[in-house]
C-alpha cells in the first residue's frame, strides 16, 4: 500500500506528478513478473468511511478511516516467495512524498 502526503503533491504540482507516473510505469515494467494488480486511488477527500455503531447499525462519514497526514494513495498486489522478496520489490515502489506498507493477504492469495 502506498501512502502519500497529498499536501506535498499539491505543492509539487503537475510536473512532479507526471514524473512520478513515469517512475510507476518503470516500476511496473521492471516487476511485471511479480505484479498481480494495482491502482491509483482517488484523493482522500473522496473517501467515505463506514463503522459499526455498536447497536446493530452503521455510522457513515465523509473522509478517511483515520485522520493522518499521509493517506493511502494506491497499491500494488504482488506475488513473492517470502517477506524478504516482497520487501525488495516494495523498496522499488516510487513514493517520494510518503512510504510503502507491506502486508500479506490472509486466506485468499
Amino acid at each position: 500500500m502506498i501512502y502519500d502526503d497529498e499536501a506535498k503533491w499539491a505543492a509539487a504540482g503537475p510536473p512532479a506528478e507526471q514524473a512520478n507516473h513515469l517512475r510507476h510505469q518503470e516500476f511496473a515494467a521492471a516487476n511485471s513478473a511479480a505484479l498481480r494488480g494495482g491502482a491509483q486511488l482517488g484523493e482522500s477527500s473522496t473517501a467515505t468511511s463506514i463503522r459499526r455503531d455498536g447497536n446493530g447499525g452503521f455510522v457513515v462519514t465523509d473522509g478517511t478511516f483515520a485522520e493522518t497526514k499521509e493517506v493511502m494513495g494506491g497499491y500494488y498486489l504482488i506475488e513473492a516467495a517470502d517477506l524478504d522478496e516482497a520487501l525488495e520489490i516494495a523498496k522499488q515502489v516510487p513514493s517520494p512524498m510518503g512510504g510503502v506498507e507491506v502486508r500479506p493477504i490472509v486466506n485468499g492469495g
